[in-house]
């Protein structure tokens, strides 16, 4: 006697098991994880470094090959990519399939440290960053204006519409692309320079003693404490165009006498485009456990709250979004299985001719599909 047997023998019994495997696997649908490329743990860890005023070769020379060849020590590291920019060196370092990301950050943060007394004093501390699972960005939203610009939309973004969508159950990060974060630039002239014997280091410094922020303290009596201020930085365009940069015979040199002073932006290096005109985009990354479905659901349930509370002028609209892609290949897959049960159910009706025997493969076919999930949710599988 076989063990398949009992359930011929026993109808009943089959009945209950089939049918607890149907609760179960109903129960474990909603409880997959669905992701558009399979799970893998692929870090992808990036040191970037900021030396500002500096051509791509110093970059490179200075920054960019001190820090490759001690983060290269580390271990877990499958390949390495660098780029120098003017005043600004990233390297990428990608790491083994499913090696521990936690582990290998803590050992590149120790090879950056080691070498830190060997990068140039004008520098700025470099900054590491570590993505986990899927890297492209699972749902663009463009916005855009016609009167606001980048900066404006940019310090909109980043003070109302990104913690909305970071606060998002399942959202990894909400990162902006394209962004032009408010910045006071100084374009100095070089003719009035040299006419006023200056060079770019004097003003910098002159904008460094000039513009701080400090704490004078407090001064207290026998019943009364006040704190202390001092008005030590500059709040306006205005302030900074008269900064004083040079004095001399009683001649005063200010900063809008050798340079065009505007509110501008921090960076001009990149731009994207939305409908044609300049915009700035927020990419939504969605964390590695996350169901990328729900996630995206909750995601366009929160934009139109977020579109109704935009200032005049300012527009969004999502102009990426890879569920869909997820979405149809799900639909080919269940169109698939259809298109499997109905063959399956005339071939066994045309060789064997009863209603009885196409029965049993017409219900055993979706149960065990049923039923293979709950063994995909047991052993967290990606679907």
């Amino acid at each position: 006697m076989k063990f398949t047997d009992i359930f011929i023998r026993r109808p009943v019994l089959a009945t209950v098991v089939s049918l607890f495997l149907l609760v179960l696997g109903l129960r474990s649908i909603g409880m997959l994880p669905v992701l558009q490329f399979p799970r893998t743990e692929n870090a992808v860890v990036t040191v970037t470094t900021a030396y500002t005023g500096a051509a791509p070769i110093t970059v490179a020379g200075f920054i960019t090959t001190p820090l490759e060849n001690s983060i290269a020590q580390a271990n877990g590291i499958d390949y390495m990519t660098s780029m120098s920019t003017q005043g600004l060196s990233t390297i990428t370092a990608n790491l083994r399939l499913n090696y521990d990301s936690d582990k290998a950050l803590t050992e590149i943060n120790t090879k950056v440290n080691a070498v830190l007394n060997r990068l140039p004093p004008e520098a700025q501390q470099p900054v590491l960053n570590i993505k986990v699972g899927q890297t492209i960005d699972a749902m663009y939203i463009g916005f855009a204006s016609d009167v606001l610009p980048q900066n404006s939309i940019t310090d909109y973004l980043i003070r109302v519409v990104q913690p909305k969508l970071q606060a998002v159950d399942g959202v990894q990060t909400a990162e902006l692309l394209g962004g032009k974060l408010f910045a006071l630039r100084a374009w100095l002239n070089p003719r009035k320079l040299a006419a006023y014997g200056l060079t770019a280091a004097d003003v910098r410094a002159a904008l460094a003693n000039n513009n701080y922020l400090s704490a004078v303290g407090s001064t207290k009596g026998q019943m009364v404490q006040v704190d202390l201020t001092a008005s030590t930085s500059l709040h306006s365009l205005d302030a900074f165009r008269n900064l004083i940069i040079k004095q001399h015979n009683g001649a005063v040199v200010r900063l809008k006498d050798i340079a065009n002073v505007t509110l501008g932006a921090e960076n001009y290096a990149s731009e994207v485009d939305f409908d044609g005109r300049k915009a700035v985009y927020i990419g939504i990354q969605v964390a590695p456990s996350a169901n990328l479905l729900e996630v995206i659901k909750r995601v366009r349930a929160v934009f139109p709250g977020i579109q109704k509370q935009l200032p005049e002028g300012l527009r969004g609209k999502i102009v990426y979004d890879s569920t869909k892609f997820v979405k149809s290949s799900i639909d080919e897959v269940v169109k698939t299985l259809v298109e499997a049960l109905l063959i399956v159910t005339l071939v066994v009706f045309a060789f064997l001719g009863s209603l009885r025997s196409v029965l049993i493969p017409t219900i055993a076919i979706p149960l065990s599909l049923i039923g293979a999930s709950c063994w995909c949710s047991a052993f967290r599988s990606t679907c």
